[in-house]
């Protein structure tokens, strides 16, 4: 195995994942590269092969230009023969990286990174990282709120620019009947729900529905039920550009808009290692304005004038 180091110091690989977006993923990877620990990590591409034909030439771009990269410690890329869906990759893809290396951090292609990113994601994985209680670090905030604190720990999980430990994701269960049925049996769900303000809930029943594929609330559900906390950013670090269209399930109407926060954020340990409460009541008000049946027909409204159709 093969470890990056500055002076003892260990940078965790970077997972990215890419499909057929050759546009979006090279903002992706040049905003990863204006960060300046990019030339000491590790870059692991893992690029899905066409689950359509109309897909095979977008694909094919995206693998033209992973070809072309530089700038990284070293750069693996892992090329897909068959379409295996984002949450199969992204499972896998942790997994396995987590057999070699005790730490990993996890982006897609359709973000766009701050030039900290990389210093916060390991400074953080560093400081937490024999705190089991904390087992997942978000660097975004689509909450815009001024009142969060620069960290602060949570019970959820984003899954925009995230990364965790080995230690951490053995805790992860992929079966999302045994989740609901263990959120159901403890009476959980409103609280899992942000007190009723967001259908993470609802989202775990389509997944197991098959009306999503979704690996990331399963993951969300794992830690929930473990008690186990994640350490956000009140200043966001990543923009997902997503939301064009462009992405599986990503309409548009600006919903997670935010602005880049392009200074260094200081990671201090929380002692003890407690929830946030007044970061989670702002995450249930930041989901009461948005979430509302009047929010959504505003924001499908402002769409369609603008011609954009997306769900």
């Amino acid at each position: 195995m093969i470890i990056s180091k500055t002076m003892e110091r260990i940078f965790a690989p970077i997972l990215l994942f890419a499909y057929n977006r050759p546009d979006h993923l090279k903002k992706c990877v040049n905003s990863l590269l204006a960060n300046t620990l990019a030339k000491e990590s590790d870059l692991m591409v893992f690029s899905d092969a066409a689950r359509t034909v109309a897909d095979r030439e977008r694909v094919g771009q995206v693998r033209n230009y992973l070809r072309t990269i530089t700038g990284f410690r070293h750069i693996t890329i892992v090329e897909r023969t068959e379409n295996w869906g984002l949450a199969k990759s992204i499972i896998d893809g942790v997994t396995k990286t987590l057999e070699q290396y005790d730490r990993v951090i996890v982006v897609e292609d359709d973000l766009i990174l701050a030039p900290y990113f990389l210093q916060f994601m390991n400074d953080a994985l560093e400081v937490y990282k024999d705190e089991d209680r904390v087992g997942h670090i978000q660097a975004c905030d689509f909450t815009n709120n001024p009142s969060l604190p620069e960290t602060f720990l949570i019970k959820w999980t984003g899954s925009w620019g995230w990364a965790t430990w080995r230690r951490a994701w053995k805790h992860f269960n992929p079966n999302g009947q045994e989740l609901l049925d263990e959120l159901k049996r403890r009476n959980l769900t409103r609280q899992f729900d942000f007190n009723g303000r967001y259908g993470y809930t609802q989202m775990l029943s389509r997944q197991i529905e098959g009306r999503n594929d979704s690996w990331a609330i399963r993951w969300n559900a794992s830690l929930f039920l473990k008690d186990i906390l994640s350490l956000n950013v009140g200043r966001s670090l990543v923009k997902n550009t997503g939301f064009d269209g462009s992405g599986t399930n990503c309409g548009g109407g600006g919903l997670y808009d935010c602005t880049l926060w392009t200074a260094p954020i200081h990671v201090e340990r929380i002692t003890p290692p407690a929830e946030n409460l007044e970061a989670r009541h702002a995450f249930e008000r930041y989901y009461h304005q948005t979430n509302s049946v009047w929010a959504k027909a505003v924001r499908r409204l402002k769409r369609t004038l603008k011609g954009d159709f997306g769900a």
